[in-house]
């Protein structure tokens, strides 16, 4: 999005004040976000209308051409994924999982980390609930976003700054899901304990 489309509010300019980012960018920050979680010292953390809990409702204005341009979350991240699947199967014939990922980063931990924003052709979450761990203890609350550490294991050959856009990730044996959706990644807001 070109930034020049947009008209910086009075509350966008005030908050970017001392701060590196175009007021122009903020506005859409605010625009973007369905609530602001914290802003402190030039950092908005908000909540998206996809659910996400990031930076700058996802907004980035690297690793894209020009000066003057920025780039949004996808408005619908799973219909992304889904269409990728649909055109990787219409002109190669094969069947595979797909996943959307951007860099977040994380709460109490230094530095960024790829996680799965929209999925397509499996399940995103595995649960382990139920289940028993070599000792004989039961597991309770385990479930792991596998769509998540496939999409920082891409990460790794994708690069920050290489210009990859695809990873291939083969030898995982995931589980299929016609109906896949990444919203099973995010946290339930009633057992969000940090709200």
């Amino acid at each position: 999005m070109a930034i020049d489309e947009v008209e910086a509010s009075p509350l966008a300019i005030a908050i970017t004040e001392g701060h590196r980012r175009d007021p122009r960018h903020t506005e859409m920050i605010l625009r973007e976000s369905r609530r602001v979680v914290r802003m402190d010292r030039g950092v908005i953390i908000s909540e998206t209308y996809h659910g996400y809990i990031c930076a700058n409702a996802g907004i980035d204005a690297s690793n894209i051409p020009g000066s003057d341009t920025i780039c949004l979350l996808p408005v619908d991240p799973d219909a992304s994924a889904r269409g990728i699947r649909d055109s990787i199967r219409q002109r190669l014939g094969v069947d595979v999982a797909v996943l959307v990922s951007d860099t977040f980063g994380r709460p109490w931990r230094n530095g960024a980390v790829n996680v799965s924003i929209g999925v397509a052709g499996f399940n995103p979450v595995i649960s382990y609930i139920g289940e028993f761990d070599p000792h004989g203890n039961e597991l309770h609350t385990t479930t792991i976003a596998v769509a998540d550490e496939i999409a920082a294991t891409a990460e790794l050959v994708t690069g920050k700054l290489l210009g990859v856009p695809v990873a291939l990730v083969k030898g995982y044996p995931y589980e299929p899901m016609e109906d896949a959706d990444s919203h099973a990644i995010v946290r339930d807001p009633d057992k969000d304990l940090f709200r």
